[in-house]
C-alpha cells in the first residue's frame, strides 16, 4: 500500500510513509477479468485437488499392501516417472491432438492428476502408520478390501492426506504454464496466469514509453510497483486463508494404542 513515488524514492519499507492504494484501484478496473479468473483456478484446484488426492491415495495404499501381487512393478513404475519424463512435446501433442483437450479445463488438471512423489511420501505413511494387525483383524471380520481402505485406512491417515492435498492445492493454484500451453480463450483463464499478462503488459508499456508521447503518458500513469505488489496479495491471499483449515490435521500418533503388540 506503498505510494508509488516513495516506494521510488524509499524504497520498500515494513511501515510506508506514505499509503496508496492505487495498485487496488488498478486492480478493480480488471475486476470482471479477475473473479472470471479466480472462479477458474478455484474450480481447477478443488477438482484437481481432490482428483488428484483419491488417485494418489489409492495407488499408495495398493502398493502398500504385502498382499498386492504386483506392487513391486508398480512401485518401480512410479519411482521411474519421477527420473524420466517424455518432455514437452509429447505431451502437448497427447494433449491437444490425440485426447483433444485443447482451450478446455481440463486440460489444466488432467496433465497434474498424478504425483509420483506424493505416491512414494503416502505409501511411507501407510506403511508406518498403520499396523498390519488392524487391517488382518478388519480381514478377519469379513470387511472388503474397499471397506478396508474407506473406513479404516482413510481416517488413520488424513494427516498425509492434509499434507498432500496441501502440497496439490498449491501446485494447481500457482499453476500458470499449463495455461500458457493449452489455453485461448480468455474466459478459461486462471489467476496467475492473468496476473503474469497483465504484468507482462505493463512491462512492454514501460520499455515501449519512448515510441510516442501517448504511450509515455500511458506508462506513467500506471502504478507499476504498486500493482505487483497488488497482484502477490491477490494470488496468495485466498490460498493462505485455507492454510488453517489442514493444520488441525498435522498430527501424529493416531494409531498408538490402536493395537496391542
Amino acid at each position: 500500500m506503498t505510494d508509488e513515488t516513495r516506494l521510488v524514492v524509499d524504497g520498500f519499507q515494513f511501515w510506508p510513509s506514505q499509503f496508496s492504494f492505487a495498485g487496488y484501484e488498478f486492480l478493480v478496473q480488471l475486476k470482471d477479468k479477475i473473479l472470471q479468473s479466480l472462479f477458474i483456478t478455484v474450480f481447477i484446484t478443488v477438482v484437481g485437488t481432490c482428483l488428484n488426492v483419491f488417485f494418489t491415495t489409492t495407488y499408495a495404499y495398493a502398493i502398500s499392501r504385502s498382499t498386492f501381487k504386483y506392487r513391486r512393478f508398480f512401485t518401480l513404475f512410479a519411482m521411474a516417472s519421477m527420473l524420466f519424463s517424455a518432455g514437452m512435446v509429447p505431451t502437448y501433442i497427447i494433449m491437444t491432438s490425440l485426447l483433444d483437450l485443447g482451450d478446455t479445463v481440463a486440460a489444466l488438471i488432467l496433465p497434474m492428476l498424478l504425483s509420483p512423489f506424493n505416491i512414494i511420501v503416502m505409501r511411507t505413511f501407510i506403511k508406518k502408520t498403520i499396523p498390519e494387525a488392524i487391517i488382518e483383524s478388519a480381514k478377519i471380520d469379513g470387511a472388503s478390501e474397499s471397506r478396508v481402505f474407506f473406513q479404516i485406512c482413510l481416517p488413520l491417515v488424513l494427516p498425509g492426506i492434509a499434507t498432500i492435498s496441501l502440497f496439490t492445492a498449491l501446485a494447481f493454484w500457482n499453476d500458470w504454464f499449463n495455461a500458457l500451453l493449452y489455453i485461448k480463450s480468455d474466459n478459461l483463464v486462471p489467476l496467475q496466469y492473468l496476473l503474469m499478462k497483465i504484468q507482462a503488459n505493463m512491462e512492454f508499456l514501460s520499455k515501449s514509453a519512448g515510441a510516442s508521447a501517448q504511450l509515455a503518458s500511458l506508462s506513467g500513469s500506471l502504478p507499476k510497483e504498486s500493482a505487483r505488489m497488488a497482484m502477490v496479495v491477490v494470488s496468495t491471499l485466498p490460498i493462505a486463508c485455507v492454510y488453517p483449515f489442514f493444520q488441525r490435521y498435522f498430527v501424529k500418533g493416531l494409531t498408538i494404542g490402536g493395537v496391542k503388540e
